[in-house]
């Protein structure tokens, strides 16, 4: 499953910089073309987002990468005695 969605996250980022290309580079007479290629861009994104947080929090998960540091500031930190 993994890399099912490894290869939706390089594909989501490759329509995402391609339609976003020609969106920015069509033509101001073509507006419908323009609007299709933004929405497609926007598609592109979000899923390329999507992709790389599940990515990140399965490879998390097994253990492939470290888990973020979380400290706890000094004023939250239970110290076991009384305040």
């Amino acid at each position: 499953m993994a890399k099912l969605i490894a290869i939706l996250n390089v594909v989501a980022w490759a329509g995402f910089w391609a339609f976003g290309y020609l969106a920015l580079t069509a033509d101001s007479g073509t507006r419908g073309h323009v609007v299709v290629a933004m929405l497609l861009a926007a598609l592109g994104a979000g899923a390329g987002i999507w992709a790389y947080l599940w990515l990140v929090r399965y490879s998390e998960r097994t253990g492939y990468a470290k888990r973020p540091n979380k400290a706890v500031p000094e004023q939250y930190r239970d110290t076991g005695g009384s305040n």
